[in-house]
């Protein structure tokens, strides 16, 4: 680690500048406050519902908007609910890194990191439902047919992005930082975390991240590179396995 003198170190923010190797290091950026984000999620979601309701009442035509057509008001709010629903799933998602559940309780542990989908489904499925089956016909069926095509989109796309596709338990996370007290390394667009900065899968990029574990795993690396686990021995950590 004797060249790490020669880098040239900045804080996240910053502009980087180029090492001797021709690499930007780019320090990492502090965990942040999961309660803080576990609030602006709750926000978020609300918002998304309170705009599910608003679509309700355009669809009912208890809110009459004369200089907007019904259909392109039923869009604007879809559009708007999921907007805040992605949001709200990406703040949760981060603060879990933060602060993961426990996986003792596999129930709760599921539920904790699928609450984006959760309300995801809440904030969609009641509205597809009532397009498919309300008697009325309030809409003739081209319009009605465009309205669930759109909200049936929403859901997926909301759904997806809320989707926790690497949860972190709380165990896992004790393990690496008991385990892993120096500095690791990852990429922007990678998914593991490194111990060595030499490793050959941090070859090909030339901005690299630094800073402790719980750094690495808040900025959604939860795992430790196989290659660099295999190379220092280490064991009862979670890999890319």
């Amino acid at each position: 680690m004797a060249e790490k003198k020669e880098r040239k170190l900045v804080a996240a923010g910053e502009s980087t500048k180029a090492s001797a190797e021709g690499r930007k290091y780019k320090e990492a950026k502090p965990v942040g406050n999961a309660a803080g984000l576990r609030v602006g999620a709750v926000i978020c979601w609300i918002v998304a519902i309170a705009f599910e309701v608003l679509g309700f009442l355009i669809y009912l035509e208890k809110i009459m908007i004369s200089w907007l057509p019904t259909l392109a008001g039923i869009i604007a709010v879809l559009v708007l609910d999921l907007i805040f629903v992605i949001i709200g799933s990406i703040l949760w998602k981060k603060a879990n890194h933060i602060d993961p559940a426990s996986e003792k309780n596999k129930v709760k542990f599921f539920l904790w990191n699928n609450m984006g989908v959760i309300v995801c489904i809440i904030a969609f499925v009641p509205y597809i439902i009532l397009l498919l089956t309300d008697k009325k016909n309030k809409l003739d069926k081209k319009t009605q047919a465009i309205a669930v095509v759109v909200a049936v989109i929403a859901l997926l796309i909301g759904g997806l992005a809320s989707y926790d596709w690497d949860p972190v338990s709380e165990e896992q996370l004790a393990a690496a930082e008991q385990t892993i007290t120096g500095t690791v390394y990852w990429t922007q667009f990678g998914h593991v975390y490194h111990i060595s900065e030499d490793c050959s899968h941090l070859n090909r990029s030339d901005t690299i991240t630094y800073g402790d574990v719980d750094q690495a795993v808040a900025a959604n690396k939860s795992r430790l590179c196989k290659t660099c686990a295999t190379k220092y021995g280490i064991e009862g950590v979670a890999t890319n396995e």
